[in-house]
């Protein structure tokens, strides 16, 4: 007999153990829908972190991703290829940059923007050699490089993984006043997410993202924004930057980018800091391979065509005051932007793991965070009466209804 369980003790055996997966074995996804090998279906309040905006297996990026790989998948980047300046050219006319150069995952996309900040400041800001500094937030993820965790302030994702790239100083998200004492002549960028989501969907105070970029103007330091998660839609905006009109130096997306399908993630910014890059200064193998641009270009017009982000701010306003409407015990405080909702819950009356894990046996998949939050952030296709089927069983969980 095929059970979870079966799968669960064959892959322990041979995997790493750097994950902790819910106990389901996922063999089909369509649209919100996830079946695993027992048949058991779920609705992914997940999407794998914003990889799976545009719901599981959507017919038209399947179909480029299809008709693409039949034609060519992979050349290398020592020719060039069809479909890269279509691509292109849509991404940067989407988040209004100049230019666009693109690698696989998001973490490949972060190092990517701190190579290009540092050399500007070398180059364009006269920083002495090695001398250059990036301010960065308090409870930031930017990826689990070693490059990326040397600026992090989570203990598990540095413990015994040192020495740590220098040139980071760390300051409060959300206080703009320590932002500010933070700049000296060697501050070459700042670089934040607008909304944290790895730390539980914590959203800064108003105006504190515009107040960032004002800063930057100021001391002739670049803003990079992080948009991995929260960007192409996530938080009812194409970019959660335009709920404040900010325009960062460097735009960091990932994730929905690949529509579903593959790693695909980039840096958008101006000419002037894209000149940065020389010939064999920077590069990828996979990095803008002709699948990878199809997919993307595709994804894109989906996200255009089916309003994604309008259907964000839409759902998400929904299923926002479904939640605050439950009024349950074990409920501290709920926030978020869009389809992006954080769920606080008291550790005195309940463990969040324990509850995810209680969602999955009624057909939910979510995922706790620092042990006490809870992330909603389903494919931004899902409908109300979706919301609806999943809040009967939210609520059951969150009142200990058998």
């Amino acid at each position: 007999m095929i059970t979870n369980q079966s799968f669960i003790e064959r892959e322990d055996q041979v995997n790493a153990k750097n994950y902790e997966p819910v106990p389901a074995v996922i063999t089909r996804g369509e649209g919100v829908w996830l079946w695993d090998v027992e048949g058991n279906r779920y609705l992914d309040m997940l999407s794998a972190y914003s990889a799976i905006s545009h719901g599981y297996a959507h017919p038209r990026i399947l179909k480029a991703l299809v008709d693409q790989a039949s034609r060519l998948a992979v050349c290398s980047r020592a020719m060039y290829h069809d479909k890269m300046a279509e691509f292109l050219e849509a991404l940067c006319s989407l988040v209004g940059q100049d230019q666009a150069l693109l690698m696989n995952s998001g973490a490949e996309a972060v190092e990517t923007a701190i190579k290009a900040v540092r050399r500007f400041g070398y180059q364009e800001k006269g920083i002495a050699p090695d001398q250059a500094e990036i301010i960065v937030m308090e409870g930031n993820f930017h990826g689990r490089t070693l490059g990326l965790i040397s600026f992090s302030t989570e203990s598990d994702y540095k413990k015994d993984f040192g020495p740590f790239l220098p040139g980071f100083k760390v300051v409060p998200f959300g206080d703009i006043n320590a932002l500010k004492e933070a700049i000296t002549p060697n501050t070459c960028a700042i670089l934040t997410e607008p909304i944290q989501g790895e730390a539980g969907i914590i959203v800064p105070p108003s105006g504190w993202l515009k107040a960032v970029e004002t800063l930057c103007r100021q001391n002739n330091v670049l803003l990079v924004v992080d948009e991995i998660q929260s960007g192409l839609g996530r938080t009812g905006k194409i970019l959660a930057c335009d709920h404040e009109n900010v325009k960062p130096d460097v735009l960091i997306l990932g994730k929905a980018l690949g529509g579903g399908f593959l790693p695909v993630s980039a840096i958008a910014c101006s000419r002037a800091i894209m000149d940065m890059f020389t010939p064999g200064s920077h590069g990828s193998t996979f990095g803008g391979n002709p699948l990878a641009t199809a997919v993307g270009k595709a994804a894109l017009d989906v996200l255009a065509d089916e309003n994604l982000a309008e259907r964000s701010a839409e759902m998400g306003a929904y299923l926002m005051s479904k939640l605050k409407n439950l009024n349950s015990p074990l409920i501290t405080e709920i926030r978020g932007k869009g389809l992006w909702i954080g769920i606080d819950i008291d550790p005195s009356k309940a463990v969040a793991h324990d509850l995810c894990l209680q969602l999955l046996h009624e057909g939910i998949i979510a995922k706790d965070t620092h042990d006490i939050t809870i992330r909603l952030a389903p494919p931004l296709i899902i409908t109300k009466d979706e919301i609806d089927w999943a809040m009967e069983r939210i609520a059951k969980v969150f009142f200990r209804i058998d």
